[in-house]
């Protein structure tokens, strides 16, 4: 995202789209989405923002969740602390 995308303002008219009910959009510019279109397609996702699932111990979660703080930010930042101190220079 750039700063210009930051910095401009929504002409949306958002109380009146939220005020529509769903039969009243009116969808008749937006192609169908067919299973050719979803063959040809491909996700994609950026590294910065794809996600790791790892297997943490119930009981580790449980601690983690119990501290007073974000315990998902907490688990990274304890997991990164334990990488600086055992010589590895190169993350990101």
């Amino acid at each position: 995202m750039s700063e210009n995308d930051l910095n401009n303002t929504s002409r949306t008219n958002w109380e009146a789209l939220e005020s529509m009910s769903d039969e009243d959009i009116d969808y008749s510019e937006i192609p169908p989405l067919t299973d050719e279109f979803f063959e040809g397609a491909t996700l994609r996702i950026p590294a910065d923002k794809a996600r790791h699932l790892i297997q943490i111990d119930p009981d580790v979660i449980a601690w983690f969740k119990a501290q007073e703080t974000e315990y998902k930010t907490l688990i990274n930042t304890v997991l990164r602390r334990y990488i600086e101190s055992n010589g590895d220079k190169n993350l990101a």
